[in-house]
């Protein structure tokens, strides 16, 4: 009789189900040695690695999964952003964010106004006392209103010294503006004009709203917030508010910019309490912020987002806006570039041409792939909906159900997109949610077959079948 050899069998075990518990007992219940015991050897199958993840959902970064957010926005709302830049956006299928100021839109219910002590009793007592820390809110508001030419500019000035810190030298500043008055006996009054060229009317503004593009609040005569009183700071921020709402619904009132790009703490602490969205800074300690004359470094990892704002001004080259754009690709974590315009072709301040626009618009637009264009309140939601969310997995024999949630309000509306891993049958899938039904091709990596939609939250559940 031959020798008998030992013969090493090596078996696979095949086990399937869609159901992950059950491919858990299943896993748990065969033990390896008593498979050794009956002279198997035990080897994990791909499809058994597959079928753990069945189920399992992320949601993604930024929408449709894009590597990069970009909101377009502009300031002051000057008459070519609406004729020139709005129709080229359009054409590519972006929208954008104007925050504009109120109050020189033709049929406004609220114009620039100064509110407090009569005007020419202030220009009489600066012959007497000095600007100090005590009465500068109260001058530097005043000012602007006298029929001064350079007013609004030595108001402008000393708002900036304020904000750097040069208290001593705003308040040399507005007594230089005042001695001017009383040599020139000036005892006239005058609304400041701050918007340069034609201005468009409320009509012509819905237009551009219904066609998806976001507008903001700029308060109504774009005053530097950081040196007005409380009753004036309010009026500039809450009357643009409130004609905004009125014209354009509540919607058009979640984002704001106060002017000048201010971090005033005093003002800061007004706005946020009044915006969801202020471009000036947010709240969110897991945002990373670098305004407009910040460097970017896309190896900063240390927050879950970054925010760089960028500023063309006329000597900015496409080149140069390009730039901004592949480097922010680049960021390990979550960029989200906020391009700041303001004048365009000659109206406006620091004025880019419409055909430089244009080229950098389509440039963004070929990275479509990779670039998600949003407004400001759409990436803003995004953000907030995508950090407060909370996914709830149930799956099924034959098919998976979602639930998304937040808390954050009903303001917070803006789709999720979610990936979620299916068995790696399914070729193509379902996915509805209330009377929204999507139908997709499953896609494959390393981990097995997944599909990327989009939902609502606290809503209907999202129920994913095998199509």
């Amino acid at each position: 009789m031959p020798e008998i050899q030992e013969v090493s069998v090596f078996s696979y075990l095949y086990l399937r189900s869609t159901n992950p518990k059950i491919m858990t007992k299943i896993q748990n219940i065969m033990k390896l040695g008593t498979l050794l015991s009956a002279g198997l050897f035990f080897g994990c199958n791909s499809s058994t690695m597959d079928s753990q993840n069945i189920g399992k959902t992320e949601v993604l970064p930024w929408h449709e999964g894009k590597k990069l957010a970009v909101s377009i926005t502009y300031d002051d709302g000057t008459l070519n952003q609406f004729r020139k830049a709005i129709p080229i956006m359009n054409d590519l299928g972006m929208h954008g964010t104007i925050f504009i100021n109120t109050g020189e839109i033709p049929g406004s219910q609220y114009p620039a106004k100064y509110i407090g002590r009569d005007i020419l009793e202030i220009i009489a007592e600066t012959s007497k006392r000095k600007t100090t820390e005590e009465n500068l809110f109260e001058r530097a508001t005043a000012i602007r209103f006298v029929d001064l030419e350079g007013a609004v500019a030595y108001h402008d000035q000393a708002g900036a010294l304020f904000e750097r810190g040069r208290v001593e030298e705003a308040c040399a500043l507005i007594d230089k503006g005042y001695s001017e008055i009383r040599v020139k006996n000036i005892r006239q009054l005058k609304t400041p004009q701050i918007i340069d060229g034609e201005m468009i009317d409320w009509e012509e503004i819905r237009k551009y709203a219904d066609q998806g593009h976001e507008f903001g609040v700029h308060t109504i005569s774009h005053p530097r917030l950081a040196v007005l009183d409380e009753e004036n700071l309010m009026y500039e921020l809450m009357k643009c508010k409130e004609d905004i709402e009125a014209n354009l619904g509540k919607a058009h009132t979640f984002s704001a910019e106060c002017p000048f790009g201010t971090e005033n703490e005093r003002v800061m602490e007004y706005a946020l309490k009044e915006f969801p969205a202020l471009r000036n800074r947010m709240p969110e300690s897991y945002l990373h912020e670098i305004n407009r004359s910040g460097d970017f470094d896309p190896t900063y990892n240390e927050k879950a987002y970054t925010q760089w704002q960028r500023g063309p001004l006329s000597k900015t080259t496409l080149t140069d806006k390009k730039t901004w754009i592949d480097q922010s690709l680049q960021s390990v974590n979550n960029p989200w570039l906020v391009l700041v315009y303001h004048g365009i072709d000659g109206i406006g301040w620091e004025p880019q041409s419409s055909d430089s626009i244009k080229a950098y618009f389509e440039y963004i637009h070929d990275l479509d792939k990779d670039i998600w264009v949003g407004t400001f309140g759409e990436v803003t939601k995004y953000m907030r909906e995508k950090m407060a969310s909370k996914v709830t997995v149930t799956p099924g024999q034959d098919n998976i159900q979602v639930e998304l949630t937040h808390d954050l309000g009903p303001l917070y509306d803006f789709p999720l997109t979610l990936k979620t891993y299916v068995s790696e049958d399914w070729e193509k899938t379902q996915v509805k949610q209330g009377n929204d039904v999507q139908e997709l091709n499953v896609i494959k990596d390393e981990n097995g077959s997944y599909i990327i939609y989009q939902a609502f939250l606290n809503t209907d559940k999202v129920l994913i079948s095998n199509n």
